[in-house]
């Protein structure tokens, strides 16, 4: 077999999942610095009627909640790149067991196996990662 026949991916799987993390990064910061710009673009509360102050108010807590999980989002993005340089990417950070090929590739700064995850979901365990 030769290297053309080798795909990215069985080349160096952690480069794939490399590239997938820093383009989410670079979307989630993109989309976090234009949350910003929408929150700064306020008009004065006291110009508006009930209904429209309403809609503000509404609008304000969106754009909170939004950059609120871009936050948590680009959090664990940043914590997964950083498990690739110190070799510990694809590791579970609770039990240690390696996360699944699939798991990964679908969700690249996933920090649990699947069986951690489900537990974490049912309240049996804490989300907490492990002291290394």
């Amino acid at each position: 077999m030769n290297h053309s026949d080798l795909t990215p991916s069985t080349k160096n799987p952690n480069r794939m999942y490399e590239e997938k993390l820093l383009h989410q990064k670079q979307l989630l910061e993109s989309t976090m610095r234009a949350t910003v710009r929408q929150g700064r673009q306020t008009i004065a509360e006291d110009i508006l009627d009930p209904a429209d102050q309403a809609v503000f108010s509404y609008e304000k807590e969106l754009l909170f909640s939004q950059g609120s999980h871009g936050h948590a989002q680009l959090n664990l993005v940043k914590q997964a790149l950083l498990r690739l340089e110190d070799g510990s990417y694809g590791e579970c950070q609770h039990c240690g067991e390696t996360i699944g090929s699939k798991r990964l590739e679908a969700v690249p700064w996933v920090r649990s196996c699947i069986t951690c995850q489900e537990k974490i979901e049912r309240g049996e365990m804490d989300d907490s990662v492990r002291a290394a």
